[in-house]
Parts: structure tokens; sequence; C-alpha cells
């Protein structure tokens, strides 16, 4: 392999490998198999050190960090053997110190898979996603394919938020501080990780706004032992109570986050004291799953006896869990000192569920949540019934909960998703109308593309256009979307009119010029006879040149005698009088040896007979008479006959 240039860690860096190292050796390589150890320990001791930094230019050791997470997911998710292992490799990965081959004989499918997952998601980290938030999760969510390494990703970036306080470059740090609270945060409060949620959180109103952060932490500093205090006397005739009731539990008061606290004064549009809140206190009952509700509810009776409760801030997720798992019941009533609490009931098992998120439930069998969200009732169907680790069960579970969507970038950084299959040309008509109509290709990731090409997810498309181009119709065939097709559709159908309407003045100019009339009756039956379904389409087709009006006008000449002479009825049969000189002429038609008053009958359109014009008549078809000057072009074929 190709010697490849890393920077290496500094001697404090080194040190806090070491100390790190320490850590896993005493979660990890314990559990594993003694040829496993000394592979693993091999790889470590020879390339974790030669790993370059994540973010060179930002001074991130990308060795650190992965120690970092490897210690905070045992510690805060499940020490789950595969994960940590593919954690501690990745800076090897990353850097094609170790290659996928050998990463999958020597470690395993599994392994390797969790590898590539990392890198597909990694290399979109950082792109605009605090503006596309849904987007970018679904993106996540795709290329993954495996919830454990969103999860993965979810540590890694705590991680990284603990690591760049006071970092020079502030720009970046925000951007990475609105990624974490957009996107990561998000994902883990789906997930239900909401003390990694309010971490994420508290790290990203820091960075964002550390005036606001300090501000708040420090005001928190000040009451903090008044605070404490309070909880104290609450909380000791309550435990009193509870205990006379026969309730196992444990007691313990917590501040809210900063972040929590000051989304509290924006809401409500007051400073820190007017936020009558700023704690909780939490009842953990020790309790057999199916007491589990019973005994919640008879803790919170016990508290609305002794306190004033606010209904409206009553808040009930034992009867009806929220989608990512969590159960608790929250109650808020007027303590000591005409202050509000807020108090929450839950058991040790809701308490593990709400502090390591869904993964706690494979501790546990029984009941099911309600989901909003088919991916996570998944995970709860199959962790709720399981006997293995969480992690274990998580890795046969496809996290492509957007698998029928595809999500691609603009050269701008802007995400759309669109559905599965989508080409170039949906892409076109997805970013506007007019990109669509004119779209002649695309740029994917640096080489052209034709536009029946396939967006896969990840791609950054840059569309070619071009004034000339236009919708045709076997884009129809190219197109996936309703929306793209109904453009298109739409664009034909004007340009068909266009060209219809230049194809109708046509003919009808020639007409004029040769004095011909032309009947739209005898008009559409040459139409049709044509094999035209419609005469816009006749008529679209002259506009574009392939039919000539000229002669057309000759064939609809020759057509319309042909007519004529299959029309016409033998003038054997009638008798033509001329009226004579003193015969009142009161515009009726004299056949035979009566006047017929009220005979349908019309003017030929091809001489416009009009008053005192010389003419003759014949019987068409119809029964009706059409009449024709003595010198119409098409009375000597008439006459003929």
């Amino acid at each position: 392999m190709e010697k490849i240039q890393v920077e290496k860690l500094s001697l404090l860096e080194l040190r806090e490998v070491a100390m790190l190292a320490t850590e896993i050796n005493t979660r990890i390589l314990p559990h594993m198999a003694e040829d496993e150890l000394s592979r693993f320990t091999a790889v470590l001791r020879d390339g974790m050190l030669r790993s370059s930094r994540a973010h060179s230019s930002r001074g991130i050791p990308l060795a650190i960090l992965a120690l970092k997470t490897a210690c905070a997911f045992a510690d805060m998710v499940d020490p789950d053997h595969n994960i940590i292992i593919a954690i501690l490799l990745y800076p090897l990965y990353h850097e094609g110190l170790l290659p996928i081959d050998s990463i999958r004989k020597e470690w395993g499918e599994d392994i390797a898979g969790l590898l590539e997952g990392i890198a597909s998601v990694s290399k979109f980290s950082n792109r605009n996603s605090a503006h596309n938030q849904e987007n970018f999760r679904g993106l996540m969510l795709a290329l993954a394919h495996d919830i454990r390494v969103i999860i993965i990703m979810i540590v890694e970036n705590l991680m990284l938020m603990r690591s760049i306080n006071h970092h020079p470059d502030e720009d970046w740090v925000r951007n990475v501080a609105f990624e974490a609270n957009c996107l990561y945060a998000q994902l883990a409060h789906r997930l239900g990780l909401y003390k990694i949620k309010g971490e994420l959180e508290d790290l990203s109103l820091k960075y964002t706004n550390r005036d606001i952060y300090t501000q708040i932490a420090r005001k928190l500093n000040e009451t903090k032992r008044s605070r404490d205090q309070y909880i104290s006397e609450f909380i000791a005739p309550v435990k009193a109570r509870l205990e006379d009731a026969g309730l196992t539990f444990t007691i313990k008061g917590r501040t809210k986050s900063i972040s929590s606290i000051w989304n509290k004064m924006k809401k409500q549009k007051v400073d820190l004291p007017g936020i009558y809140d700023l704690f909780a206190i939490r009842v953990i009952i020790d309790t057999p799953r199916e007491r589990e509700k019973q005994d919640c509810w008879l803790a919170y009776s016990i508290l609305a006896d002794m306190y004033t409760a606010n209904p409206a801030r009553m808040k009930d997720w034992i009867t009806l869990p929220k989608s990512n798992g969590y159960e608790s019941l929250h109650a808020t009533v007027m303590g000591p000192g005409q202050k509000w609490v807020e108090v929450q009931f839950r058991t040790e098992r809701m308490d593990l569920v709400a502090e390591k998120g869904l993964a706690a439930h494979w501790r546990y069998k029984g009941g099911k949540g309600d989901s909003s969200d088919k991916w996570m009732n998944n995970i709860r169907d199959i962790l709720e019934t399981a006997e293995a680790g969480p992690m274990q069960l998580m890795k046969n579970i496809k996290a492509d909960a957007f698998g029928q969507e595809v999500f691609a970038f603009t050269p701008k950084g802007d995400l759309f998703r669109m559905s599965a299959g989508a080409t170039v040309l949906d892409f076109a008509f997805h970013i506007h109308t007019n990109v669509g109509a004119h779209c002649t290709g695309a740029v994917v990731n640096g080489a052209h593309k034709k536009l029946n090409y396939k967006v896969q997810n990840g791609d950054t498309v840059e569309i070619l256009t071009s004034a000339n181009q236009t919708p045709r119709h076997e884009w129809l065939n190219i197109v996936t979307s309703s929306k793209a097709r109904n453009k298109i559709k739409q664009s034909l159908n004007e340009e068909k009119q266009r060209l219809a309407d230049i194809g109708k003045e046509a003919l009808s100019r020639r007409a004029k010029n040769r004095k011909i009339e032309i009947e739209e009756a005898e008009l559409m039956r040459m139409i049709k006879k044509r094999g035209y379904k419609s005469a816009i389409e006749f008529f679209a087709d002259m506009g574009e040149n392939k039919i000539d009006a000229g002669r057309f006008l000759n064939t609809y000449i020759d057509f319309t005698t042909r007519q004529i002479e299959t029309e016409h009825v033998s003038a054997e049969e009638f008798q033509l009088i001329t009226p004579k000189e003193d015969t009142p002429r009161n515009d009726v038609l004299v056949i035979g040896e009566k006047n017929i008053n009220g005979l349908n009958y019309k003017f030929a359109r091809c001489c416009n007979p009009i008053y005192g014009d010389d003419v003759f008549g014949f019987i068409s078809s119809d029964g009706s008479v059409k009449i024709h000057k003595n010198d119409c072009p098409n009375a000597s074929h008439i006459q003929e006959r």
C-alpha cells in the first residue's frame, strides 16, 4: 500500500490516548477471546497512533475522538463488542491504513458493514444540515442502513461537541453546534436518548450564544445552595408518605437543562426568576411490570393529597407512551413558599429507557408502546421481547425508514428528497419547472450524466440547461415523478397548441389567397382519414412544416370534388325550371312544377353565390340542395354527371 503521510499526535495527546485506552481495557477487552484480543491490541498499537487528525485543519485528533466515542458509547448506551471495535478501527479505515477487505476477513462482515456505514454518513457531515433537518435525517438513515450507525454518529457528535470549547475557528464551531442541535439532538430525541439530547442542546447554546449560556449558568450556580435546600425540604415529607404506603423507591432532584430554561424564557417572555419550574423531582419506583401503572398513580395520588396540583400541567405518558418509548407521569404541584414544583413518577424500567433510550428495552419483556414511526415501532417490537443485548438485536434492523426515497444535493448544498428511482430529469423539475423544461443533462459528483441517470443518495447534482431545449414526448419514459410527468405533458400541450395555431393560420392564409372556402365538416373528415385523432395534432404537424399547406389545399379540393360526385343525385329525377321574367323573385327555389317553400338548401362555400348570380343546384345525400354559381370551378365536374 502507498505510504500515507500523517500528522503525529503531541505528547499531551499521547497521554490522553493512554488514559482512554486504559478505560477501554477495563470495559471491552476482558470480553474478547484471547486470539481476538491479541489481534486487536496489535492493530491498535500499530495503527491508532499513526492515524491523522480528524478535520486536519481543526486540530481534533481522530484517534482521541474514536477512543472517547467508544468509552461514551459503552457508558451511555451499551458496551457492545462489535460496535466498540468498529469505533476504534474507524480511524485506521478512514486513513486507508486498514483496507475494508482486510477488516472483513479479520473482523467479520458485521464490523465491516458498520465501518462502511459510518464512512457513508460522515462524508455528508456539516453540509448545511441545520436548514434541511428532516431531509438530512432521512439521508443519514438511508445511507447508514443500520440504526447502530446512527447511534454511533450521535455519540461521536457529542464527543466532538465536548472537544471544541474555545476552538479558534469560531465559524466552524458555530456550524458544528447548529448541526448538533438541529440534526443529532433531534435524532437522539427520536431514539429516546434524552441525556445525550440534553447535553447536545446545552453545548449548542453554549457555542452559538455564549453570553446567554453563561448568564443562565451563573445564576443557577448562585442559587444552587438555596435550590438544593428547597428540594430537600420538599422531598422529606413526600418520602415519608410514600414509605407509609409501602412503596419501594428512590427520589432524585435535578435542575433543568440550560437550553430548556432558555427556551422557556423565550417562550414565556420572562427572565430567569420568572421560570417557576427550574428543577424537577423524580420518584423512581421499584415494582414488577404488572404493577407499574398502578404504583405510579398511587404515588401521584399521595402527592396530590399533600400539595395542590396544576391539572393543566399534567402529562400522562404512562397510559400512552411517546413514540420513542418514553414513559413517565409528570405532575406540577404548588410546594412550600408558593413555588411550583414538577414531580415525575416512573419505574426503574421506565427510568432506564429514559436514560439510555429504546436500547434499554432489551432488559425487559412485556407491553408495546404507541409509535408513529414504522422503523421505531420495529425496534420496539424486537427489543421488548429480546434476550440478547440491544445492539446485537439492532444489527438486523434496517434503518432506511426512507428506503422508498432518495436524497441529493445541489451544488449550493441544498438537499432535496425524491422518490427512489428518480432521474436527473426528475431532479431538474423538482428544482423548478423552467430548469426541467430546458434540461440537457447534469454533472453528478463531477461526472457528466444523461437525463436518464438515476440519482443516488448523497449525489451532488448540477443541472445543465440550454435555451434551445424544450420538453420532448420521449421524456415521459424517463421521469418517474408525477410532478415532472404533469409538467412535461403540460409543456407539450402548450407547444402543440402553439404549433397548431401556426398551422391553422398558414392554411387559412393559403385558402384566402386562392379564394377557397374550407368547410369544417369536410376538413375534419380529411383529418380523420389521415389518421389524426384531433385537429390540434394535424395543425401542429402543419405548423411544424411536416404537412405543406399548399399541397394539402390541392388535396382538399380533390377530396371535396369527389365528395360532391358521390353525394350527387342524378338530375334525371328532377326537372329544373327557370322562372319566367314576370315570376316574382322571392328567394323561392323552384324544382319541378311546384314552388317548395322552406326547402333546406345551402350556398356552396367554394363560390359563395349571392343574389343575382346565375346558379344551379344539386341534391346532396343529406337531402339539402347545394347551390353553386354557374362559373364555379367545381361546376364542370358536377354538370358532367
